[in-house]
């Protein structure tokens, strides 16, 4: 596999499978170690902690902007110091290799 952060995100079918448990373990080594899988199976997810509110917002917005640039939207909640982060391929109600990617590009925000 290349490293998914030179990959694209590409759309989806309702109908395509989602990613079966030994595909989600083949991808996790790929991203960093505390991305979580959740939700049985079904999303992938990872705190990520910070200083104060202003780089908690500001790490938040580019997430946004990576995703706005997939297509492919992680579900975020923040607060003062910290935010996470969780995606999961909703239309084929599973994980997709979309999730990996997007999840492999938020880290490089932080350089891990």
């Amino acid at each position: 596999m290349t490293d998914l952060t030179t990959r694209q995100c590409q759309p989806c079918d309702s109908d395509a499978a989602p990613m079966g448990a030994e595909q989600v373990k083949q991808y996790l080594v790929m991203i960093n170690s505390d991305w979580h899988v959740e939700n049985e199976g079904k999303q992938i997810s990872r705190t990520f902690k910070f200083d104060d509110y202003y780089q908690t917002s500001a790490f938040v917005n580019a997430v946004v902007w990576i995703a706005h640039g997939e297509d492919h939207h992680p579900d975020i909640t923040f607060g003062y110091n910290k935010a996470t982060v969780a995606f999961s391929t909703h239309n084929i109600g599973g994980l997709s290799e979309n999730d990996f990617i997007s999840a492999a590009k938020v880290d490089t925000l932080l350089g891990n």
